[in-house]
């Protein structure tokens, strides 16, 4: 690792040899949809007032948060994006977007 984000223990070494330890980040595992809990809500601020699903919530690795945004964006026939752990759908599909996750065994409200 070549990037001095993550080092700990260290302010400042002269020793040539010294190896920096590294903060480890864990792999997270995706619950199972039963455990999941899902936050669907619609939003229009800061987006020159057009509307957008968005669905919060999802614990799990960033594979999976994107395989369920594919298929909730080809189930409403409409795009979208997956940003910081949150999936966005482009339009007001609420009602769609639960019952969707709902019929995949997803705890949603």
């Amino acid at each position: 690792m070549s990037n001095k984000k993550g080092k700990i223990n260290v302010v400042y070494s002269t020793n040539p040899d010294f190896n920096y330890q590294y903060e480890e980040e864990e792999e997270q595992t995706t619950l199972p949809p039963e455990k999941q809990n899902l936050r669907v809500t619609l939003d229009s601020k800061q987006r020159a007032g057009k509307t957008v699903t968005l669905i919060d919530g999802f614990i799990g690795t960033e594979e999976d948060l994107k395989d369920l945004a594919k298929l909730l964006k080809n189930k409403c026939g409409v795009g979208g994006s997956v940003k910081e752990g949150q999936i966005i759908i482009q339009g007001a599909f609420k009602d769609k977007v639960l019952a969707i996750l709902h019929d995949n065994h997803y705890r949603a409200r």
